[in-house]
C-alpha cells in the first residue's frame, strides 16, 4: 500500500505542488484508503441489502400458504379467531392482532415468546372465513417480516454476530457517504480537467475502468448518501447520537397517551368494564376495532394490542408503510369504548416525517415494487462500483519484480500545503464527525495511525540507502 513497497507504479502519482492542489490530493488520498479498507464492508451491505429488496416478493411465494387464506366469505369476528389461535399456542399471551387487511388474506394473532429475540413475536395464520389456523411462524417487528426476510435483515444488519456484528453496517453507514462525495468530487475534477476525453476503449485499460468507476458513482451518487443517512439511524453509536439531536429538537414522532383517563368511571358502556379487557383478554376486540375505526382509523392494515394494564387503553395502529403513509394510532378506554387519544401522522413534525420515509424508502415499503426495484438497482450499482474500484487498484499494481505487491498510494503531505483557514475548518467539521460518528472517527484515527508509520518506516528506507 506504501510507496515503500514497490519501485516502480504503472501509473506513478505526482507529488503535490505546494500551494495547489492540494484539496484534491487530499480527496484522492482518502477515497483510495477508504475504498481499500472500508470497500468489504460496503460491499457484504450491498450483496445483503440487495438480497432484502427481493426478500418481499420471495416471501410472498414461500409462505403463501400462511399469508393466503383458503377459502373466501365475510370473516368471523375476531373473538372466534382469536380463540382458535390461543387454541394453538395455550401457554402463551396474545400481545397483539392483525386482521386481514383484505379478502384473500389472512389475520395474525401475535404472541409474545420469551424464547424469542427482540421484537420477534410467535404468530398464528388464522383464515378469517372459517377461523381455522394455517400455520405458525416467528415475525419481526412493525414491518411483520417472516422468517426469510428477518435471515436477511439480520445478515445486512450484523452478519448474524449479534450486536458486536452491528458494528460493520455502522462502519459501512458511516464511511459510504465520505466515498460517495470524496468519489464524485474527483470525478468532476477530471471532467473539469478533460471535459472531452477520449478514453473509451473498453476491457484493459484503467482508463476506461476508472471513467466508468465515475459515471456509475455520479448516477448512485443521492441513493448512496440515502442509504447512509438513514442506515445510520438503525446503528448503535451513531443512532443513538441522531436519536439525542430529534429528541432534543423535538423532531421525534408524537406518542399516543394510553391513560384510561376520567372516562374510565363512566358507566354508560357498564357490560365492557376494565376487568373484561385487560391484559390478555380480549372478549371485546371487536367492539375495540369499531371504535377506533369511527374514531379514524381507517388503513386496512392494522395491529390492535391489548391494555397493558387494567387502567391503561388498548391501542389501535395503522401498520401501512406504503404510500399515502398511513401509522395513525388511537387509544380506546376500554370502559367506555371511546378514543381517548389518537395520533395522526399528518400532525408529525416535519422531520419526524421525513425519517419515517427515509426509513420506509430504505426497507423497500414506501413505493412498493417500484422502492423494491430501485433499491435493488442501487445496490447492484454499489457492488459493481467496488468491484471496478478494486479493478482500479488491480489495474495500478506494479509490474515489475517478484511477487505481488500492491500499488503506490498516493502522495501524503496535502495537509502541510493547506492554508491555515482551511486546516482550522477540516480540523472542526472532522471533530465534530467524529463526536457524531464514533466508528467513524475511531477508524478515521486508524487510518492517521496507520498512515504515519508507514511515513516513518518510508523516511527511514530512504534515509538508510542514502
Amino acid at each position: 500500500m506504501s510507496d515503500t513497497h514497490v519501485t516502480q507504479s504503472k501509473d506513478p502519482a505526482p507529488p503535490v505542488e505546494p500551494g495547489r492542489g492540494w484539496f484534491r490530493a487530499l480527496v484522492l488520498r482518502l477515497h483510495f484508503y477508504v475504498g481499500i479498507f472500508i470497500g468489504p464492508l460496503i460491499l457484504a451491505a450491498a450483496v445483503s441489502g440487495t438480497l432484502y429488496a427481493i426478500a418481499p416478493q420471495a416471501e410472498r411465494i414461500v409462505f403463501q400458504d400462511q399469508l393466503n387464506s383458503r377459502t373466501t366469505g365475510a370473516p368471523l369476528p375476531l373473538t372466534e379467531q382469536v380463540a382458535t389461535a390461543r387454541a394453538v399456542l395455550p401457554d402463551l399471551q396474545v400481545q397483539s392482532v392483525r386482521p386481514a387487511p383484505e379478502a384473500g388474506a389472512t389475520t395474525r394473532v401475535m404472541f409474545a415468546d420469551p424464547t424469542l429475540a427482540a421484537s420477534e413475536t410467535r404468530s398464528v395464520f388464522i383464515d378469517p372465513a372459517t377461523a381455522t389456523s394455517q400455520g405458525v411462524l416467528v415475525t419481526y417487528g412493525t414491518s411483520g417480516s417472516l422468517p426469510l426476510r428477518t435471515w436477511l435483515s439480520n445478515l445486512h444488519r450484523s452478519l448474524h454476530l449479534g450486536d458486536p456484528g452491528r458494528h460493520y453496517s455502522e462502519l459501512a453507514a458511516s464511511w459510504l457517504w465520505v466515498i460517495a462525495l470524496s468519489g464524485i468530487v474527483l470525478w468532476f475534477n477530471r471532467i473539469r480537467r478533460s471535459p472531452r476525453s477520449t478514453e473509451s476503449t473498453p476491457g484493459r485499460t484503467r482508463a476506461w475502468t476508472r471513467r466508468l468507476h465515475g459515471r456509475v458513482g455520479a448516477v448512485a451518487l443521492i441513493g448512496m448518501l440515502g442509504l447512509s443517512v438513514t442506515g445510520l439511524t438503525w446503528s448503535i453509536h451513531a443512532g443513538a447520537k441522531i436519536e439525542e439531536v430529534r429528541s432534543q429538537l423535538s423532531w421525534l414522532a408524537p406518542a399516543v397517551d394510553t391513560g384510561a383517563g376520567e372516562a374510565a368511571g363512566h358507566s354508560e358502556h357498564a357490560g365492557h368494564g376494565q376487568s373484561g379487557l385487560a391484559g390478555d383478554d380480549l372478549g371485546h376486540i371487536d367492539h375495540v376495532v369499531a371504535a377506533a375505526r369511527e374514531g379514524g382509523i381507517n388503513a386496512a392494515k392494522i395491529e390492535v394490542a391489548p391494555a397493558a394494564a387494567p387502567d391503561a387503553a388498548w391501542t389501535v395502529t395503522e401498520v401501512d408503510r406504503g404510500w399515502p403513509t398511513q401509522v395513525d394510532v388511537a387509544a380506546v378506554d376500554p370502559a367506555t369504548m371511546q378514543v381517548t387519544d389518537i395520533v395522526r401522522f399528518e400532525d408529525y413534525p416535519f422531520m419526524a416525517k421525513m425519517a419515517r420515509w427515509g426509513i420506509d424508502i430504505h426497507m423497500g415499503s414506501l413505493f412498493g415494487v417500484v422502492n423494491e426495484l430501485a433499491l435493488m438497482a442501487l445496490g447492484i450499482a454499489l457492488i459493481t462500483l467496488i468491484l471496478l474500484g478494486y479493478r482500479m487498484l488491480w489495474q495500478r499494481r506494479p509490474t515489475r519484480g517478484e511477487g505481488l505487491r500492491l500499488p503506490r498510494a498516493y502522495p501524503r503531505g496535502s495537509l502541510r500545503q493547506a492554508p491555515w483557514p482551511a486546516l482550522l475548518g477540516i480540523g472542526a467539521i472532522t471533530a465534530l464527525i467524529g463526536w457524531s460518528m464514533p466508528l467513524l472517527g475511531l477508524s478515521l484515527l486508524a487510518f492517521l495511525a496507520l498512515d504515519m508509520l508507514l511515513g516513518i518506516r518510508s523516511q527511514r528506507r530512504a534515509l538508510g540507502s542514502s
